[in-house]
């Protein structure tokens, strides 16, 4: 529960040192709210609903990220980094109980490997950045800086694997990666450079990397529903948009109801055995003959993190769910002029103690512009009564609690919270959903921002087709994914594009 012993400040709900017996109610030594407010910096200058782009922007910029001076790369603060390292702790958990181990590859790929496989270099090359020079002189041979690691990889497997007891092979790294993006950089969801972790893994059967694909994706619907409180949606990628070189594509699909884009929140793809034919990574099964091995690759990125952003952030800021919050609760003392300040210090550091021993992460000061879960404020009134009041950050729901019973109150409130989030987060995707049968339904829905359910007869060609009729300043629409639990299609029903019998339903939509 990365609990760490802090030296305690006391601190007013402005969150600065105060002298406690000149603090009024407001916990600001007397300033009025506006002063309090340049002076802290809290608060936004725009609303969510009005401006998302710029709110976006100003809650990343508290404390999440820092701008670099380079276009689209971003310093991860503290704030963010414990995010990512707590969803690291459980993934990498997880995947050490599949027998996944860890490992490091280098940041460089040379040409003649990174271009080996055809359609899978074509599907980076826009966003390989090449390092040509060292020095002032020129390289004879340009560097590429991985935007994946297959390439890096594959030789190597070819070399390691030479029979059926070699398999299955299954090989994590995380580690960083370059994509030069050049259209709307965008802190967390777009950026030139990202953390992820990506796995590669080889066996001996289809039927094994097939089993792997689907595990591997239920763990990164977890990461989303149960750490991140987003809910997402289980499928398929089209033809159009599975991973360049692979077999098929699964991913979790995220939607943004503010902005109406679809996020493609993680991806687990089974490459089948086209990487094998161009590394050459064979083994001699039990009856002594050669085959080609069967191979996945899977990553989950701090993509992450801006989605969670997004789906949950309100023009007061951020709100963490508690399972990911380095911070769970704040801790404030409400010292009224001549009131036992003393008494209420007292009480702020038995809580504290409290909470500590039950693993529960805590802070005193006012931190909700950074999402802190729940507050808990301690005045005189609550000294007398022997008890603390709790604020909900999701909510703003205020109780009174014992002091008594005050860990377990706290974590089941830390449930509630998290709990919650993911409700009301479904609930506002699931309003957004729209069935539509015909092209008409579908320019409507899709002007109205919608996450759109409808039936497609599964063709490439209509898909870009349907790109092409729907670009615009604001994007073209695409397959987001065909989920996994399909509803009903009723016998005869056409696709909503070309009028040719449907195959299945897919979630359309514009996409981050």
């Amino acid at each position: 529960m990365f609990v760490k012993k802090k030296k305690v400040e006391m601190a007013g709900p402005s969150g600065k040192k105060e002298k406690v017996a000149k603090a009024g109610p407001s916990g600001g030594g007397g300033k009025k709210k506006k002063d309090v407010k340049k002076e802290t910096g809290l608060g936004l200058s725009v609303k969510k609903d009005e401006n998302f782009g710029e709110w976006y922007s100003e809650v990343c910029k508290h404390e999440m990220i820092e701008y670099y001076d380079i276009s689209g790369c971003y310093i991860l603060r503290p704030w963010s980094m414990a995010i990512w390292e707590i969803m690291q702790t459980f993934f990498d958990a997880e995947i050490k109980k599949m027998k996944v181990k860890n490992c490091y590859f280098p940041l460089f790929v040379s040409p003649g490997v990174l271009e080996k496989e055809k359609d899978h270099i074509e599907g980076f090359a826009p966003e390989v950045a090449w390092v040509t020079k060292s020095g002032k002189s020129d390289l004879e041979v340009p560097i590429a800086i991985r935007p994946t690691s297959e390439t890096v990889m594959y030789p190597y497997y070819s070399k390691w694997i030479r029979g059926h007891r070699d398999l299955p092979l299954k090989l994590n790294q995380w580690c960083n990666v370059v994509r030069w993006e050049f259209s709307n950089p965008t802190p967390f969801i777009r950026s030139r450079e990202f953390l992820w972790q990506e796995g590669h893994t080889a066996f001996a059967s289809k039927e094994e990397a097939d089993k792997e694909v689907l595990e591997i994706l239920e763990l990164y619907r977890r990461i989303y529903e149960e750490y991140l409180a987003v809910p997402v949606v289980k499928g398929m990628k089209s033809e159009n948009e599975k991973f360049a070189g692979g077999l098929y594509t699964t991913s979790v699909e995220a939607f943004i109801p503010n902005t109406g884009r679809g996020v493609q929140g993680a991806t687990s793809h089974c490459l089948g055995q086209n990487f094998a034919k161009m590394f050459e990574i064979n083994f001699e099964n039990e009856k002594g003959e050669t085959e080609m091995v069967w191979q996945n690759s899977w990553a989950y990125s701090t993509r992450t993190i801006g989605v969670m952003i997004m789906t949950h952030g309100d023009d007061k800021g951020l709100i963490l769910p508690p399972k990911v919050a380095s911070v769970q609760v704040v801790v404030i003392p409400v010292p009224y002029k001549d009131a036992n300040t003393q008494g209420i210090f007292d009480a702020c550091t038995a809580t504290v103690a409290a909470l500590s021993e039950a693993g529960i992460r805590w802070k005193y000061s006012n931190w909700e512009m950074k999402g802190v879960p729940l507050r808990i404020e301690i005045g005189p009134r609550d000294l007398e009564n022997d008890q603390v009041r709790t604020v909900r950050r999701d909510n703003g729901v205020k109780e009174d609690i014992p002091r008594g019973s005050l860990v377990e109150h706290v974590k089941e409130l830390l449930e509630k919270i998290q709990a919650n989030m993911y409700e009301v987060a479904k609930q506002k995707r699931e309003a957004c959903v729209e069935e539509i049968k015909t092209w008409d339904e579908f320019i409507v829905a899709l002007n109205k921002k919608k996450l759109i359910l409808a039936p497609w007869c599964d063709e490439e060609e209509v898909e870009r087709d349907v790109k092409a009729r729907t670009k615009g300043e604001t994007g073209a629409a695409k397959t987001l994914c065909s989920p996994f639990e399909q509803p009903e299609l009723p016998e005869g029903t056409l696709c909503f594009a070309s009028g040719k019998p449907a195959k299945k339903w897919t979630y359309w939509g514009r996409s981050y």
